[in-house]
């Protein structure tokens, strides 16, 4: 497979959907916590990526062998399979050697750090298969978001602080006498949920917009997807209003302290993701104003990363 039909395959312009959250909560944990440990860091990082290219070549695999139309730019140019005529044996070596190498690093980092990792790993890299694979794989259900937001934009920026911090109690697991004790720093997890919140909503826009762009074909190839359910108008609105819930999360942690002042130039993001709402109100292409949804999530968490990193610096 030429490398170009690999990356095509994997779609790896849409890994910025995994590092950003990384990213984010690695410098938050740098300004919340002052500590950094590269060598955890690099093992997710690797492990990461793999399971996240694996499962979008899976994705990609499965919509190749479900499609009913074979026709347009979302069959013919949007999927490499059919694009570069590659064979399905040569797309499931990739994603065994993708997964392979997922595992790996993931059961070093847990060695590096605990059994909460590997439980958290282990369900992440369960949720990344299924969003993609099996008899009625998530991403063609309703729920397709709400997975896709909550396990990228929550999940990986916890794990990316937990592999820092695994010792100083935000999950505690023990086993005393036949007994499972756990215990949780609900105030520390909140202040996680709230900073990981413009990601996870950004992540799931993603998904809710590429899902508004494909009704249309989403009915006649079978997938019964959120706006399928709610109608076009609902979804629409789901779509504007879940940005400012983002918003409201990081003004918050900004008056509790928790997040660093310098924060507030996030606030700035707002008059273009309004006129991206606006562009993309009035007309929802694949093609031409999909990407809109990608550009408000690179835009408004990259430059909350930055902030974050501001504030370590400042």
């Amino acid at each position: 497979m030429h490398i170009n039909s690999f990356l095509k395959l994997v779609e790896i312009q849409t890994k910025v959907a995994s590092i950003i959250p990384f990213l984010l909560g690695t410098f938050y944990t740098l300004y919340r916590f002052n500590t950094f440990n590269l060598k955890n860091f690099l093992l997710m990082l690797i492990s990461l990526l793999c399971i996240d290219m694996a499962t979008t070549a899976i994705n990609n695999y499965q919509d190749y062998k479900k499609a009913i139309i074979k026709h347009g730019y979302g069959y013919e140019s949007h999927n490499a399979i059919v694009r570069d005529k590659l064979s399905e044996k040569s797309v499931k070596i990739v994603v065994f050697i993708l997964l392979s190498i997922a595992t790996v690093f993931g059961f070093l980092l847990y060695l590096n750090t605990n059994i909460i990792v590997l439980l958290l790993g282990g369900l992440s890299f369960i949720i990344g298969i299924l969003y993609s694979y099996g008899p009625i794989p998530i991403s063609r259900t309703p729920f397709g978001e709400v997975f896709s937001g909550g396990f990228m934009g929550f999940f990986i920026p916890f794990i990316a602080v937990y592999i820092q911090v695994f010792d100083q109690g935000i999950i505690t697991l023990g086993i005393s006498e036949g007994v499972i004790n756990i215990g949780f720093n609900l105030l520390e997890l909140l202040y996680i949920v709230l900073i990981s919140l413009p990601a996870v909503i950004g992540i799931g826009n993603i998904m809710l917009a590429n899902n508004i762009c494909d009704i249309d074909d989403d009915i006649q190839n079978n997938r019964y997807t959120l706006p399928i359910y709610i109608g076009k108008e609902k979804a629409l609105k789901v779509f504007e209003i879940s940005y400012y819930i983002g918003y409201l999360a990081l003004l918050i942690l900004i008056a509790w302290g928790v997040a660093p002042l310098i924060c507030i130039i996030t606030f700035g993001t707002y008059l273009i993701l309004n006129r991206h709402i606006k562009l993309f109100y009035e007309n929802q292409s694949k093609k031409e104003t999909f990407v809109l949804a990608v550009k408000n999530f690179v835009i408004i968490n990259t430059v909350l990363v930055i902030s974050l990193a501001l504030g370590v610096i400042i």
